[in-house]
């Protein structure tokens, strides 16, 4: 991250009730849970996006909710930052990853996308791929065939008992970035288990 005005931490999601409290929508319920510690509103419309801006951790961030479905996150997100001129380096993007364990955290800057349609869309809007993103594991169904019906399924009981700790900890992680940088970040919370 540089020292440059303005942050953006983006979660990513599908809008629309039928997919609140959905796996795929886990990059939602982060930004949601930043909001709430900070009792900030995501209330704002922008960018076919919702969003607050605020002050945290001593910089000016945008919490943006992308509401085109997952696949089209990056045209939004790429206006957002367009507009306000911040860097991708400055951008920090909250998604579900089915390649972790269900509440395993991941921070990762500048790799591929891994096969999510919402990173590949980001990556395809700014022509790169400098972002710095953390990956919040939902786990994976077992059959490729089952992906989509498993991120867009709702948790389990056993996911639900352990979802709160999982977002808290995804929160978190946007808050140690912000503060100490992305590799003390990665260094911290990378090898928790």
């Amino acid at each position: 991250m540089s020292d440059l005005k303005f942050k953006i931490i983006a979660g990513l999601g599908n809008p629309g009730k039928n997919y609140a409290r959905t796996r795929h929508n886990i990059g939602f319920l982060v930004v949601e849970a930043l909001a709430s510690k900070f009792r900030l509103t995501i209330n704002k419309s922008r960018f076919d996006s919702e969003y607050v801006k605020a002050r945290i951790k001593d910089r000016e961030v945008f919490l943006v909710k992308p509401l085109t479905y997952m696949n089209k996150s990056g045209f939004p997100i790429h206006k957002f930052a367009s507009y306000y001129k911040v860097g991708m380096e400055d951008i920090i993007i909250v998604h579900d990853d089915i390649d972790l364990s269900f509440g395993k955290i991941k921070i990762v800057k500048s790799r591929g996308h891994g096969g999510h349609n919402g990173v590949r869309s980001i990556m395809d809007a700014f022509g790169k791929k400098d972002c710095i993103r953390i990956r919040v594991g939902v786990g994976h169904p077992g059959s490729i065939e089952d992906v989509t019906g498993h991120v867009l399924g709702h948790f389990s009981p056993d996911e639900i008992k352990i979802l709160d700790h999982c977002i808290d900890t995804a929160r978190d992680a946007c808050l140690y970035i912000l503060e100490n940088g992305v590799t003390a970040a990665m260094n911290l919370f990378n090898t928790k288990h």
